[in-house]
């Protein structure tokens, strides 16, 4: 019996992973050829509201990762499980409206210029480009952990826990640049 769970925490989730991320990856770009609403509204209902979830989102992804960082600076492990349990929920939900979001409405251009846009698009770039390695990155940290595998997941952990922190800030920074132009 003792084997059998042995062999169930040390389960190879690497397939698994590049394949989300990589499925991931290609339903994002082909939302870029779906047809959209010119209006911003399905069935009566503002998708323009839908940004302001995601900011809210990744926001609170943020605040959870923070506290999961202080947790395990503290050595606290439970709670840092649990902080990281949660900003891994946040951040689905988040994924959920933003895919959602982008299947149903139309594109918004950032509207302002000079110092203003270099910045928008030096924070926009970052963030998609960190976002896309951020998936396998925190999937991998996430099953080392699981897998009490402390060595690695330590390891990923030095970079996953700073990219996921810029994403999910630079996240709520897109939205305030933006928001002004929906």
């Amino acid at each position: 019996m003792k084997k059998e769970t042995a062999d169930l925490k040390q389960r190879n989730y690497t397939p698994i992973i590049w394949s989300v991320s990589v499925v991931a990856v290609i339903i994002i770009l082909a939302l870029n050829y779906l047809p959209r609403s010119t209006t911003n509204t399905i069935f009566g209902f503002n998708l323009t509201i839908m940004p302001l979830a995601n900011a809210f989102l990744n926001g609170i992804s943020f605040i959870l990762l923070v506290c999961a960082l202080v947790m395990i600076k503290k050595g606290n492990i439970a709670a840092h499980r649990n902080f990281i349990f949660s900003a891994f929920i946040t951040t689905f939900l988040f994924l959920i409206s933003y895919l959602s979001y982008h299947a149903m409405a139309g594109s918004t251009s950032f509207g302002g210029d000079g110092f203003m846009k270099y910045l928008y698009y030096f924070i926009l770039i970052t963030h998609v480009f960190l976002s896309i390695v951020l998936l396998p990155l925190s999937l991998f940290t996430l099953t080392k952990g699981l897998n009490m595998d402390m060595t690695k997941h330590k390891r990923i952990a030095r970079w996953t826990m700073p990219i996921w922190l810029y994403v999910s800030l630079t996240g709520v920074f897109v939205y305030v640049l933006i928001s002004p132009y929906y």
